[in-house]
């Protein structure tokens, strides 16, 4: 038989109840400590899945996707002499011209490319921003930091490439095509030779 304890409560209860208690709060706590263990694991696994995508995105942008749809490629060389870095920016004649004999940009994938480069930096702040007024775990903070590095360096690299390209088409138009290099050259002429 179980002993009865006597209390100022209206009905008693068994002595063995608050035993039951201490166990299913001992329970509880294991099962939620045991439940905090697994969250961690899952964000770390989740960070480095993360930071290997993004690794992936770069590499694949900066390699493949600027060539194949912009015709543009960049990368960083380092003068091994002296240490300097440089920017090496390399596109292709993209116009479709049976003479280059590359194939023809098409306006949606360029624009699609442009678009999906300016528009992923602009998403990674505003997560920044969404992590800092939340007070986040910092592990998140420094993976978006990442990120940011990553997508910045891409976008900076590939307007300058666009810049360095639309610039290099533009002088080889004018000196190859003989448009603006022809008429600078009869106007030379003629007023040396005219008299």
């Amino acid at each position: 038989m179980s002993e009865w304890k006597f209390s100022r409560d209206p009905l008693p209860r068994p002595i063995g109840m608050d035993l039951e208690k201490q166990e299913s709060s001992a329970k509880i706590k294991t099962a939620v400590t045991a439940t905090q263990k697994k969250a961690k694991q899952i964000s770390i696994l989740v960070f480095i899945i993360t930071i290997l995508l993004l690794a992936a995105d770069f590499y694949y942008l900066k390699n493949i996707a600027g060539r194949r749809l912009v015709g543009l490629r960049w990368w960083n060389e380092v003068d091994p002499a002296s240490g300097d870095s440089h920017w090496v920016f390399e596109s292709q004649d993209r116009s479709g011209s049976p003479e280059s004999g590359a194939p023809s940009q098409n306006a949606t994938d360029k624009r699609f490319f442009w678009l999906g480069l300016y528009a992923q930096p602009a998403w990674w702040v505003l997560l920044a921003i969404v992590s800092i007024v939340r007070l986040l775990n910092p592990i998140w903070l420094s993976l978006i930091v990442i990120a940011l590095i990553l997508t910045i360096t891409n976008t900076l690299a590939f307007s300058r490439c666009d810049k360095f390209s639309q610039a290099s088409s533009l002088a080889s138009s004018a000196m190859y095509s003989g448009g603006m290099a022809k008429s600078l050259a009869g106007g030379l002429f003629s007023r040396l030779f005219r008299g």
